[in-house]
């Protein structure tokens, strides 16, 4: 399943990016999320970064451990996730568009084992509709808190 989303920011590339790398804090202006917790900090490089985001999903609390896999300051990172038999990818990409930014949400998730496989059969346009919901709402609410600085 992959699902990606954009927004036009009215910021620069480098106050998006500020804002999107304040991961400690974004329980703060995400509105989907409930709680984040630094596992492993950032050293000299992002690489490795890790943290347990709790979010509300399907009327439940959701909890993901998630870690920066690469990143290229002011333009992207990835993360990468595993739960539930499955390996989650997420990227968040700036680019320039004028005096505005784009940011980009991407979200790829790939079954690993028999059963994820036979619930993202029965369940996974329900899945990639709900992601595709909160990707858009995340979007908005980093678009928010860029646009309110």
């Amino acid at each position: 399943m992959k699902v990606s989303k954009k927004v036009k920011i009215n910021s620069t590339k480098e106050k998006v990016w500020a804002i999107i790398m304040d991961i400690e804090h974004s329980s703060d202006f995400i509105g989907g999320i409930t709680n984040i917790e630094i596992i492993t900090p950032a050293g000299d490089d992002l690489v490795g970064l890790k943290w347990k985001e709790t979010r509300k999903m399907f009327g439940k609390e959701s909890h993901e451990v998630m870690w920066i896999t690469e990143y290229q300051q002011n333009h992207y990172y990835k993360t990468r996730a595993e739960n539930h038999g499955a390996i989650y990818v997420s990227c968040l990409t700036i680019t320039e568009d004028g005096d505005s930014a784009i940011l980009e949400m991407s979200f790829e998730g790939q079954s690993t084992t028999f059963m994820s496989k036979v619930m993202s059969k029965v369940f996974g346009g329900m899945v990639k509709n709900s992601m595709s919901k909160a990707l858009q709402q995340d979007l908005q609410d980093i678009k928010q808190a860029c646009e309110a600085q």
